[in-house]
């Protein structure tokens, strides 16, 4: 933080203005994959990782960006502030400030330097943090007074509306509503939510980057949710449903036989199964039963590889040599698919030997180096008071 200040006042100079410091998390889905856009359960936790953000009035009439991460910086006038940047990082927080303004902000000119240490490229939403970590920022400093719960929607909306990407709203969920030692189940159709407690005594988690890209997972994410709403649609004519997530699975076994595309069949036994997982996957961790959470963690996987079909062969070598080291509990892709992450729960005494066994099996299989990034669960987004 001491570093972040002072490249602050190397940036734009020292001033008698106080600086105000906030900081929002990265999140990982620990189980409940591709059910968000189907109204279903997902069980996201918040992150150690995350980005900062440094913010001063500057007594101009404009907000100027800046960043420790990329070379591109902006100052952006007042008047100018729902304009798009081509495909530049600033469109992330102009989104947030611009859902602001619709609900009463009126922005005076401020300084902003953000620092992430989420790993690029790695899938752990730093899209969501920026949003937040602004959300919160002009929040606090215009005093607005609108609820967490409020600052995420808007900054989903940000992004779908601003950005152009149609996200579900599990990303901004988990990174503004997190809380440490807790993963968060929520219901997406509903927004209901429990913090269920998730201490790692003795354990941890490794997200493990294939460092392939991920080429194929915004063809292929369209492609999925057809699918799905073709399998709402068949499904509807032995009872009506909005989404595959309001049927349970035993009910979907029943049902099942009125979908004779065994593409569609499969789609939507991964999504219902899936929610049945999530249901069992909490059971087991509120009775400590951390084995087979794990087991339910690799269930996931294995209905996203072989029924929903995202993974690809670097993931599933991923996995597969993740399973082979004494001490993993579970491991699944997390995620879009087609490249990105896992996420594995292992023994902490076994990391090292985990990192060196997954490498060479990995490299071996796919010429691919992977990273490892060991994490722990954090506090969602917040400002950080002289005192912490």
């Amino acid at each position: 933080m001491e570093e972040l200040k002072k490249e602050f006042n190397s940036q734009y100079g020292e001033s008698t203005e106080k600086d105000r410091l906030f900081f929002s998390p990265g999140r990982v889905n620990l189980i409940g994959e591709h059910t968000d856009y189907n109204g279903g359960y997902v069980f996201p936790c918040a992150l150690s990782y995350g980005t900062y953000l440094i913010a001063r009035p500057n007594g101009k009439n404009s907000i100027r960006f800046a960043t420790t991460n990329f070379d591109y910086n902006s100052e952006v006038s007042l008047d100018q502030i729902s304009k798009k940047h081509g495909d530049e990082w600033i469109n992330y927080p102009l989104g947030v400030i611009n859902q602001l303004i619709k609900k009463g902000l009126e922005p005076t000119g401020l300084d902003l330097l953000y620092s992430g240490n989420i790993p690029n490229g790695a899938g752990l939403s730093s899209s969501a943090s920026i949003e937040l970590v602004t959300a919160i920022a002009f929040n606090n400093i215009f005093e607005l007074g609108i609820g967490m719960q409020d600052l995420v929607k808007l900054s989903q909306n940000a992004e779908n509306e601003f950005v152009g990407v149609n996200c579900g709203i599990m990303d901004q969920f988990a990174v503004g509503m997190g809380e440490k030692d807790h993963a968060i189940f929520l219901n997406c159709d509903t927004l209901d939510y429990e913090l269920v407690p998730f201490r790692l005594k003795g354990l941890k988690l490794v997200i493990s980057n294939t460092n392939k890209r991920r080429g194929l997972a915004d063809s292929k994410y369209n492609e999925r949710r057809a699918e799905c709403d073709k399998a709402v649609e068949i499904l509807s004519q032995k009872r009506s449903i909005r989404n595959l997530s309001e049927l349970s699975y035993s009910e979907f076994i029943d049902m099942q036989d009125v979908i004779t595309d065994k593409i569609i069949k499969k789609r939507a036994k991964h999504v219902i199964s899936e929610n049945q997982r999530v249901l069992d996957a909490i059971k087991e961790l509120k009775n400590n039963n951390l084995a087979m959470f794990g087991e339910l963690m690799n269930a996931s996987h294995e209905s996203l590889r072989y029924d929903y079909e995202v993974t690809g062969d670097e993931l599933d070598a991923m996995v597969d040599e993740a399973r082979k080291v004494e001490g993993v509990l579970g491991s699944r892709m997390t995620g879009a698919g087609f490249g990105g992450c896992t996420v594995t729960l292992i023994k902490e005494e076994a990391i090292d030997n985990f990192k060196e066994a997954v490498a060479k099996g990995y490299e071996k299989k796919t010429g691919l180096k992977p990273d490892f990034y060991v994490a722990d669960i954090g506090d969602g987004t917040k400002e950080i008071t002289d005192n912490e």
